[in-house]
C-alpha cells in the first residue's frame, strides 16, 4: 500500500492544456483539466450516469464534459446539466485537491481536509534562473518501494549502468546512511579517481578537462510519501570534492518524483536540475537524453524484478549494509501508514 495523505506528483502542466488526462494515482482513477481560468482541477474519473471515464470527454468553455453522452461535469463534482435531463438529484463524484507549482501538477488522493498546500516540497531548482532542468516520464511495472530502493542504493550503477555512470570505485566506496525525522540520506565519496563517460561529457559541457582525476559524490535524498533527490558530481581532484569551489567541478540534482498507479506499477518523473550554464539549452537538451537513456537502462531490472517477487511471494529478500537506505524509507512508509491506519480504523495490508 501506500500512503494517501500525502502530495504526489501527477502530471506535468503540459499533459493537462486542452482536453482531459486520465491518469490513475494510488490506485484512485482521476481525470485532470483546466477550468475557465486555467485553473487545474482533478475529479474521480467516473461520470454518474453510466460510468464512462470523464476523460474520455472534451473541455468545453473550462467544463468537463462526459465524451458518452454530453453529462457536463463541475469543479466540485457536480452535475451541472445534460442534454434533456433534470441532474438536481445525479449523485456527485469526488473532487481532490490539485496545485499547479514547480514545473508539476501536484494532487493529494487522501482526506482533502488534511490537503495543505503547504506542505508541497519547496524545489529552488524549479525556480531559480540559476537552475537549469531537463526530465521526463516513465510508466514502469513495479511496486514503487523497488524504485526507491534502487535509487536510495546505487552500487547497481557498477553493473545496470556500466557504459555510462558506472564504475568499479562505487562498490569500493561503503556508503553511510543516517536518518533525520521523515529524511533518510545515503551518502558516498570517492576520491581521486577517473570520472566515467557521462560525468566527462558533463565537465566539457562546463569547460573542465575531462581527463584528469576527480573527486565524486552520490548523497541520495529520501522524503516521503516517495521523492528522492540524489545530489551528485564531480571536481577536479584535490579542490575538497562536494565542497569544491564551482569552477572546478559539475554537479547536479538527480529529480525523482516516483507516483504509485497501482500497487506494482508506477508512475516515475526523473530528471535532472543543474546550476552551472543554465542559459546553455544545448547542454540541457544533451544531459536530458543522456539521463533518458540511464533511467531507461533500469526499466527491464525492475519489471523482471517484480514479476520474481509476485512469482515467489514466500521468498524473503537480504538486507545488506549497502541496502539501508532503501529499508530505513520502508520503515518511515511504514509508520505513515499505520498513522493512517489508526486514524480511518481502516486496516492496512502490508505488501513485502
Amino acid at each position: 500500500m501506500y500512503p494517501k495523505n500525502a502530495w504526489y506528483v501527477a502530471c506535468t502542466p503540459d499533459e493537462v492544456q486542452d482536453k482531459p488526462l486520465g491518469r490513475q494515482i494510488c490506485g484512485e482513477p482521476l481525470v485532470f483539466y483546466r477550468d475557465a481560468n486555467g485553473q487545474v482541477v482533478a475529479l474521480e474519473d467516473f461520470c454518474p450516469h453510466r460510468g464512462a471515464p470523464l476523460s474520455l470527454g472534451f473541455v468545453r468553455d473550462g467544463t468537463l464534459v462526459c465524451g458518452y453522452h454530453g453529462l457536463e461535469m463541475g469543479c466540485g463534482g457536480k452535475t451541472l446539466g445534460m442534454p434533456g435531463q433534470r441532474v438536481g438529484v445525479f449523485p456527485a463524484v469526488r473532487p481532490y485537491a490539485a496545485v499547479e507549482r514547480h514545473g508539476f501538477i501536484w494532487v493529494w488522493p487522501g482526506d482533502q481536509a488534511k490537503a495543505d498546500p503547504a506542505l508541497i516540497p519547496y524545489l529552488e531548482w524549479a525556480e531559480s534562473p540559476d537552475w537549469a532542468y531537463g526530465g521526463g516520464l516513465y510508466h514502469i511495472q513495479c511496486d514503487y518501494r523497488l524504485m526507491i530502493d534502487n535509487l536510495m542504493d546505487l552500487t547497481h550503477e557498477t553493473y545496470v549502468h556500466a557504459s555510462s555512470i558506472g564504475q568499479k570505485e562505487i562498490d569500493e566506496a561503503p556508503p553511510a546512511t543516517r536518518v533525520e525525522g521523515d529524511e533518510v540520506i545515503t551518502s558516498r565519496h570517492m576520491e581521486n579517481i577517473s570520472a566515467p563517460p557521462f560525468w566527462r561529457m558533463a565537465l566539457r559541457g562546463n569547460g573542465l578537462a575531462d581527463d584528469v582525476p576527480v573527486d565524486r559524490w552520490q548523497i541520495c535524498r529520501f522524503t516521503p510519501p516517495s521523492h528522492v533527490m540524489i545530489e551528485v558530481g564531480v571536481a577536479h581532484a584535490g579542490h575538497g570534492g562536494y565542497d569544491a569551489p564551482a569552477a572546478v567541478k559539475a554537479a547536479s540534482v538527480v529529480v525523482d518524483f516516483i507516483t504509485p498507479e497501482t500497487e506494482t506499477s508506477i508512475w516515475y518523473f526523473w530528471g535532472m536540475a543543474r546550476n552551472f550554464k543554465a542559459e546553455d539549452a544545448e547542454l540541457t537538451a544533451s544531459i536530458r537524453e543522456g539521463q533518458g537513456k540511464i533511467f531507461g537502462e533500469d526499466l527491464e531490472m525492475l519489471e523482471r524484478q517484480q514479476q520474481n517477487l509476485l512469482r515467489y511471494p514466500e521468498r524473503g529478500l537480504l538486507k545488506l549494509n549497502i541496502d539501508a537506505g532503501g529499508v530505513q524509507s520502508r520503515q518511515i512508509i511504514d509508520r505513515l501508514l499505520a498513522a493512517e491506519q489508526a486514524a480511518t480504523g481502516i486496516p492496512v495490508r502490508q505488501i513485502a
